[in-house]
């Protein structure tokens, strides 16, 4: 395989002209920053890819009719596979859309699975991201700006074209539009991800909306127009976390929801992409029970495994855990973008003693993993070749089928002595490249 050449500082200018950055809010303060880019390529072979792929499939099928089981007839709960308590205390499971079926019974339409490769090759699943998974379009602009430096590259290796993603998410909104057109909701400039909703709206043709461009009469979901007229929207894919997606159901002070949009989408009258209530389906303590879902649903053996988990609720894990802090990493269920990471070998003996205590208060709190000693990959750091270890988020589109999209977003830490590769904590990405054969 030939190598690319490719000038990575070019390519960050053009991806900072062009608005291609990532916001974060901390200490209050909202606070957008460049998402680094490296100009070395992660290379995925065809046979490693057609293994993950028949993974995910399996895996996101399964946690599809996971939600529907869960928000209807609960036979999971029944058959005791999953402990009635555990699922309906997670923060993620929302009371109000109990018995809502979606349009075509899809609930996670773009699931974002983190994967990390250990170094004897083996692919682990760390997390299932089914409410707003990001990050899609900062591949495709970057394979998109690479092609146009270099694009011999291309043409000289074997390598999947990555630009139908637009056209995979078209076809999932189409299939699952209940009547109208199809809108991307948008908290609006402001939020981490404003980029990518406006790229994505732009790639699939789905007009940019925010709140203030929507309304619902009679339990239809409307846009206005210039003229002062309506257009039915019958697809949402919306940019907007549960609690804040309609002040009527969920939290009264939102100023970014839609005011009945939730009985719009409970009449049938439109698809919101992805559900609400998927917050269940990826609680960090419920990605314990993932392999038991699929053979539960499925009938399979999973092809793709967990990282090695404990669950403190449980009273043997739970010993497990607090006799071998030191060598777990612990993880609070609740949060996301790399916060509520520990490392019990980064810890004083003080420190451990705290943490015991406060699984054993809180036991449903975390869950520890054994900490996967994932590859390392060759970066740019300061015109240096250095390895930093790296994940790989792959996204998942379920519409008429399940489809993987053959590339995905590979981050990586730019802190040499850190497996933290979240864009929040700093890190940067590279494209992944899916060879053909």
């Amino acid at each position: 395989m030939n190598t690319p050449v490719v000038n990575a500082k070019e390519i960050n200018k053009l991806l900072a002209r062009y608005g291609v950055k990532f916001g974060i809010y901390k200490h209050g303060e909202f606070k957008e920053q460049l998402f680094p880019f490296d100009a070395i390529p992660r290379v995925i072979s065809a046979e490693d890819f057609r293994q993950m792929e028949k993974g995910l499939i399996q895996r996101v099928d399964a946690l599809n009719l996971f939600l529907k089981d869960i928000y209807t007839d609960k036979k999971i709960i029944k058959d005791k596979i999953i402990p009635e308590e555990f699922v309906f205390i997670s923060k993620g499971y929302l009371a109000q859309c109990e018995g809502v079926v979606p349009s075509k019974g899809i609930y996670s339409h773009i699931s974002g699975i983190d994967l990390v490769q250990a170094k004897d090759g083996t692919w682990y699943i760390l997390e299932d991201n089914l409410r707003i998974p990001s990050g899609a379009s900062y591949p495709l602009i970057a394979r998109e700006l690479c092609r146009m430096a270099s694009p011999w590259a291309f043409r000289d290796n074997d390598i999947v074209d990555n630009r139908n993603y637009a056209k995979l998410l078209k076809d999932t909104m189409d299939y699952v539009n209940c009547g109208g057109i199809n809108v991307i909701l948008t908290p609006g400039r402001f939020n981490a991800a404003y980029f990518e909703h406006s790229y994505l709206a732009e790639k699939t043709g789905a007009i940019l909306v925010e709140n203030t461009d929507l309304f619902v009469e009679n339990n239809i979901l409307y846009m206005k127009d210039f003229q002062g007229g309506k257009t039915r929207v019958g697809a949402v894919y919306r940019r907007i976390s549960d609690e804040y997606l309609d002040p009527l159901t969920f939290l009264p002070e939102s100023l970014i929801g839609v005011p009945h949009i939730m009985d719009a989408y409970r009449a049938g009258n439109t698809a919101i992409i992805n559900a609400p209530g998927n917050g269940v389906a990826d609680d960090k303590g419920i990605y314990y029970f993932v392999p038991k879902m699929i053979r539960y649903y499925l009938g399979e053996e999973p092809i793709l495994k967990n990282a090695p988990t404990y669950l403190p609720f449980y009273d043997e894990d739970r010993k497990y855990v607090l006799d071998n802090l030191q060598k777990l990493v612990v993880k609070d269920v609740s949060e996301a973008g790399g916060y509520g990471v520990v490392f019990g070998r980064d810890m004083s003996a003080e420190e451990l003693e705290k943490w015991r205590k406060l699984i054993t208060k809180e036991s449903r709190r975390f869950i520890a993993q054994e900490v996967i000693d994932f590859i390392d990959l060759a970066v740019v750091d300061n015109d240096e070749t250095v390895m930093r270890k790296a994940d790989l988020r792959a996204f998942v589109l379920s519409g008429e089928t399940t489809r993987v999209w053959a590339s995905g977003l590979t981050r990586f830490s730019r802190n040499p002595d850190s497996f933290v590769v979240n864009s929040s904590q700093g890190g940067g990405f590279k494209d992944t490249w899916v060879l053909s054969h």
